[in-house]
């Protein structure tokens, strides 16, 4: 009986589906700057089959221990020239590139909330 609850627990907990990562893999950006695990947009999505179920599991253990992989996390802070005198540091903003796994990860977790406060009636 003890078991019973944790397993009860676990069914009603949010979770990360397959779909919604192979749904992002296969809609990447592919003209995007490789980001910094050197992994380019592009092969993500050409091998979105093979990539998803490792990706999927790795997304489902992230959300249900709290903690993302440290290589996600990173970023390459780059300047993006908006208008005016390229010189000009002042014409420049600061963008941040990150891991595609993290991006997809980032898009996905409020689609997994939400649909949990659907499940339950939360809202």
């Amino acid at each position: 009986a003890k078991g019973k609850g944790r397993d009860q627990e676990k069914e009603n907990s949010p979770s990360v589906e397959e779909e919604q990562v192979r749904d992002h893999l296969w809609n990447l950006k592919v003209h995007n700057s490789m980001e910094p695990d050197e992994i380019h947009p592009w092969l993500l999505r050409e091998l979105a089959d093979e990539a998803v179920n490792p990706l999927y599991v790795i997304a489902e253990k992230s959300w249900h221990c709290g903690e993302v992989p440290t290589d996600w996390k990173w970023g390459n802070i780059t300047p993006s020239f908006i208008k005016g005198e390229k010189e000009d540091p002042g014409n420049n903003r600061p963008v941040s590139l990150t891991s595609v796994p993290g991006k997809i990860m980032e898009q996905i977790l409020p689609n997994v909330l939400l649909r949990h406060e659907e499940n339950v009636k939360v809202v």
